[in-house]
């Protein structure tokens, strides 16, 4: 790892990625979904927030990413996470109306907008999303637009922007988030 990625890693996960998570939305006593999490970059900021009565559940199909994420979380003392290893099917293990916030940061360049894993991934988190669950997305690497026509048309309605600082490829970059809630079906 460079200096520079190190660095920025280091000053994400110390402080500015608390921050910006709470400014997002994520609260103490929540019970998130970080679906794709990597190595836990937004996890471990999610984990301090949510505290001992909250829960975050880091979902990726990368086991060496999740045994990283899980050596991190044991070394800061962060017993809330949950570790869900998948196959890459998009299918989310959850019980329904179950999680308070959902990230989806950075994971749309793996479902094209016209591909059906798509609508399956926003169906399974409207599934395990509760009433008033923040659906927080990272669209990076795709069109915001079309990608928010999309989510909206799975049931969800945009709540807000938030526009500051982000860690994308353990580099810190200023970048867009977009926050939906779940629209009641009738």
């Amino acid at each position: 790892m460079s200096e520079n990625v190190t660095n920025d890693l280091r000053v994400w996960l110390d402080k500015e990625g608390e921050e910006a998570l709470r400014k997002i939305g994520i609260r103490r006593g929540q019970t998130v979904l970080d679906f794709g999490c990597g190595s836990g970059n937004y996890t471990i900021p999610a984990a301090r927030i949510v505290g001992e009565e909250g829960r975050v559940y880091a979902l990726d199909k990368d086991e060496r990413a999740l045994d990283e994420l899980m050596q991190r979380a044991e070394t800061e003392g962060l017993r809330n996470i949950r570790r869900i290893e998948t196959s890459g099917e998009v299918e989310i293990r959850l019980d329904t109306e179950s999680i308070d916030a959902v990230l989806l940061y950075d994971i749309f360049w793996y479902f094209p907008l016209s591909d059906d894993r798509l609508t399956k991934l926003l169906s399974e988190v409207y599934s395990i999303a509760t009433t008033d669950a923040l659906i927080s997305v990272y669209p990076k690497h795709i069109n915001s637009e079309q990608l928010k026509d999309k989510i909206e048309s799975a049931g969800f309605h945009l709540k807000d922007k938030y526009f500051g600082l982000l860690i994308h490829d353990g580099h810190l970059e200023t970048g867009q988030i977009l926050n939906f809630m779940k629209r009641n079906k009738k």
